[in-house]
């Protein structure tokens, strides 16, 4: 899972963006708000097109 959301970051924030970040701390503020959207606004069509939250808010109200 963890190799899965690593590979992903690199490709959607880091590769062919490394230049964008002038400090390590305007990649850190990246990270922080990447890894927001990747938990919480993300939508995918194995959540239903829902974001992660929604998702198990869903499937929580349904078991």
């Amino acid at each position: 899972i963890m190799e899965t959301f690593f590979g992903r970051l690199k490709n959607e924030m880091y590769y062919g963006y490394e230049s964008c970040y002038d400090s390590f701390e305007s990649f850190k503020m990246a990270l922080e708000e990447y890894i927001d959207y990747y938990n919480n606004r993300r939508i995918q069509s194995k959540t239903k097109w829902m974001p992660p939250v929604k998702y198990r808010e869903a499937s929580m109200c349904s078991a």
